[in-house]
């Protein structure tokens, strides 16, 4: 019997500690749906819903039982629409733990939904898509830090294309 997940986040851009958790969502509950959600309070976007998405879609068809859908509004209710039975949220850092046990306490408290929180690998403990966009903004190399459709699209905006 296979448990569905609900991933949510901005993925602006995706990066490989985005693809690690996804990973190991997948070998823990077999179907995950990666929502790429719509944050009003982060207004500093690189890559608008539909591109976030296509580079999700692209950077994990390798994986079986990945879903990539778009959604705005409470993470509670975009879990609850696609039938998910655990909310999963990455962790990197202690700072990370704290704010995703808040959110976890909230979701479950406002929605019933439970969160399960997964460890980053610690090869990508550091990575974060903040960082990501900036070392690209200075056309810095990110190709190491995320997969190859993210990084050519990286490129392509910092040689203005």
């Amino acid at each position: 019997m296979s448990t569905k997940a609900f991933f949510p986040g901005s993925f602006d851009p995706l990066h490989l500690g985005h693809l690690d958790v996804i990973v190991t969502a997948v070998d823990l509950f077999g179907d995950v749906v990666v929502g790429t959600m719509y944050n009003p309070s982060k207004t500093s976007g690189l890559f608008n819903l539909e591109e976030r998405q296509s580079m999700i879609i692209e950077s994990t068809s390798h994986l079986a039982g990945v879903e990539v859908r778009s959604f705005e509004g409470l993470v509670v209710d975009a879990a609850k629409a696609v039938g998910a039975d655990f909310i999963v949220k990455g962790v990197r850092t202690g700072g990370d733990f704290e704010i995703e046990m808040q959110m976890a306490h909230t979701n479950l408290f406002v929605g019933g939904m439970k969160t399960v929180l997964l460890p980053t690998s610690s090869t990508w403990s550091f990575v974060s898509s903040r960082f990501v966009r900036e070392i690209s903004h200075y056309r810095g190399d990110v190709s190491h830090l995320v997969p190859p459709a993210v990084a050519s699209r990286l490129a392509a905006l910092a040689q203005g294309k």
